[in-house]
């Protein structure tokens, strides 16, 4: 036996064997042969001894060149395919009228039960569409398009021009040959309609680049791409996205998925807790093609957004800002997710409606089924009931669920039946065990009853003219307006609407009374007569003159107004406990309504004031923008730490669309926009 240290002082004996073979038996025994079997063991032998980072390198190219290969064949083969149409297009011998084939056509049935009768009311004459030279009018289409532009700002508080192209294809320049012009509105030749379904509707496959644009706007074109548009913004409406951005931004940092921001406080507050804020945002970031916050909200809506919740709601808040919402939003995207989101939320709603005269509770627990009135009283108010209509309605059109609009129009067809009203004109509040009017005797069209008014119009609009109970109960009311709530001021003669309680005339006029105008000029659009359009005209210029009357250019929540001439008193006064500017959207509304209908540039002027206040005072640095309590002191406008949901909703919006020249974004002959500012379709007949 060898020791350890003698095995490790000898060295290791290496046995070596040598072996030689000739040509011939080295091919004899298998060696190079040219054969293919001897090939393939050859490349093997190579690929084996390549390094691991050199077969990935090969590999990846090969993967490469066969994508590329995948790509061209496609790219090459829609030429092809529209080459051989055409051939065989050139072939007919009769010519055929072109058709627009389009994702979510506005125009569109109306529901089942909808009344043809149009009963001893006579048919109301075609209005003639004003004039607008300045007006350019591009494509023709039965549906907005999406609006996703590539906005750049050169700073966060300077606006700059958008780049666009004002590409348009040749399939759409043929078609305004079709296309035929009634009363404003836009009607494709050979177009068809057809019943609601009784299972929900999934939207439209539209075609090719619509399909794109409309259906899938986050993957329609690369960052930084632009799109074509028929009439390019401008920068008025540049600013007011500018100012979507900083107060979306603020919302964004402090609230995300909250209720409202507290832009000084840098937090939120909650109402319902289900993101009010950016539900009521959603078309506005759409109209303003505000892609990349689109996506985003989207997202937060798909994973977050849930209505399974142990929470109580009220009905008529949660039925126009997230019903209303969702419903809008769907129809201008054509993404299903929002109709789903609809669907849920409306029979969540649904209990509201169970009281003995049918006329629903205002608060709804959505995550246990169970609704009851405020804790202080069993009377809801008539505004609340009477203003969830367009939103259940279309509910129903969509679903083919008729509970909705059923539900809805009892109530309609209860307080047209009602007395206490004094010549169209209807209390404050209902009381939901009896369903008769309460606090009889009191009449206004500020809070508590406006939207009823709002809603007999739109309604009879939305539902093809048809339903004459809803026409006639809004003409009474506004023959009722001017005889009871009709003065005018001094020293200037404002014309404006006031109150009448038990008899006695009150100078006093909310804010929320500045939708009249636009509601009066929607009606005069849609045939009613001339001198709705003439009290609209006097009355949006008093709602101007509550901005222009006081120190700050921005309105307070209510007014006074002088009805005897006194030196040194202006028409409007302000007391202490009314000073107070919300970022509330009636006074532009009616101003969007106004130049559309008319084309007067003052009416985009006086937005466009208003719009430059809002920046001057309610502005947080921050982001976001917030309530003021003073508005009577420019130096110290007194912020109140509050961004309500309609800022986005509705103000800026209704300002967007104001300062746009195109008449068919948002075109009035086939939406109409719930109180909320979010636009629903237009029924046609079948």
């Amino acid at each position: 036996m060898y020791s350890a240290a003698a095995a490790a002082a000898s060295p290791p004996r290496r046995d070596f064997i040598s072996v030689t073979l000739s040509p011939e038996e080295a091919v004899g025994a298998g060696g190079y042969n040219n054969s293919k079997a001897w090939r393939r063991r050859s490349c093997w032998r190579k690929w084996k001894q390549l390094s691991r980072l050199q077969r990935s390198v090969i590999l990846f190219l090969f993967a490469f060149l066969a994508v590329c290969g995948v790509i061209s064949y496609t790219a090459l083969g829609e030429p092809w395919k529209s080459l051989t149409n055409k051939s065989l297009d050139d072939q007919r011998t009769k010519p055929e009228v072109p058709r627009l084939k389009l994702a979510n056509p506005a125009v569109l049935p109306a529901p089942r039960k909808a009344d043809a009768n149009l009963g001893d009311y006579p048919e109301l004459p075609p209005q003639k569409q004003p004039k607008m030279p300045h007006v350019r009018r591009g494509p023709p289409n039965l549906q907005i398009k999406a609006p996703w532009r590539d906005v750049r700002l050169k700073t966060q508080h300077d606006t700059s021009k958008v780049l666009e192209e004002p590409v348009q294809s040749d399939k759409e320049e043929k078609t305004e040959k079709s296309v035929i012009s009634w009363r404003g509105a836009v009607i494709e030749p050979d177009q068809s309609t057809e019943p609601p379904s009784s299972k929900i509707k999934e939207p439209e496959k539209p075609s090719s680049m619509e399909a794109e644009s409309q259906k899938e706007p986050g993957k329609c074109l690369e960052p930084g791409a632009v799109f074509p548009f028929a009439v390019p913004i401008n920068e008025r409406q540049m600013a007011v996205i500018e100012a979507f951005r900083h107060a979306w931004k603020g919302y964004k940092d402090f609230a995300w998925g909250h209720d409202e921001l507290k832009p000084l406080s840098k937090s939120y507050s909650e109402w319902f807790g289900l993101g009010l804020t950016l539900i009521d945002a959603l078309d506005t970031m759409w109209i303003l093609g505000l892609k990349e916050e689109f996506e985003e909200a989207r997202k937060w809506v798909a994973d977050d957004l849930v209505f399974d919740k142990n929470v109580d709601v009220n009905l008529f808040e949660s039925t126009i800002r997230i019903l209303g919402g969702l419903l809008s939003t769907y129809h201008l995207s054509g993404d299903s997710l929002f109709l789903e989101k609809a669907k849920d939320i409306g029979n969540r709603l649904m209990p509201a409606f169970n009281t003995p005269s049918k006329v629903p509770y205002s608060d709804v627990n959505i995550g246990r089924g169970t609704a009851h009135p405020p804790r202080w009283t069993s009377d809801s108010t008539v505004a609340e009931v009477t203003s969830i209509q367009l939103e259940f309605r279309e509910l129903s059109r969509l679903t083919g669920d008729e509970k909705f609009q059923k539900a809805a129009d009892d109530v309609m067809k209860h307080v047209h039946t009602l007395s206490g009203k004094n010549d169209g004109l209807v209390p404050m509040f209902i009381n939901t065990n009896s369903g008769q009017f309460t606090h009889l005797g009191v009449y206004t069209l500020g809070a508590r009853a406006d939207s009823y008014y709002e809603y007999l119009l739109k309604q009879w609009i939305q539902g093809g003219k048809k339903e004459n109970e809803l026409l006639e109960d809004y003409v009474r009311a506004i023959e009722g307006v001017k005889k009871h709530l009709l003065q005018r001021s001094q020293p200037k003669k404002l014309t404006f609407v006031g109150e009448l309680a038990h008899g006695h005339f009150s100078a006093k006029m909310d804010h929320l009374v500045c939708f009249l105008p636009g509601t009066l000029a929607l009606g005069a659009h849609n045939g009613l007569t001339a001198d709705h359009m003439k009290l609209a005209e006097a009355l949006i210029e008093t709602c101007h003159q509550m901005y222009v009357q006081v120190e700050t250019g921005l309105s307070p929540e209510i007014v006074h107004f002088n009805l005897h001439a006194q030196k040194g008193h202006k028409d409007v006064e302000i007391k202490p406990a009314d000073r107070h500017n919300l970022l509330r959207p009636e006074t532009v509304e009616s101003l969007f309504y106004m130049y559309r209908f008319t084309g007067e540039k003052k009416y985009q002027d006086w937005g466009w004031e208003i719009l430059q206040n809002f920046n001057k005072y309610t502005r947080v640095p921050t982001g976001g923008y917030t309530s003021i309590n003073n508005v009577q002191n420019p130096s110290n406008p007194e912020p109140r730490d509050k961004m309500e949901s309609f800022f986005l909703g509705e103000t800026l919006k209704y300002m967007f669309l104001l300062f746009s020249d195109d008449i068919d974004l948002i075109n009035l002959d086939k939406y109409v926009f719930n109180t909320e500012a979010h636009p629903l379709p237009i029924w046609m007949p079948a």
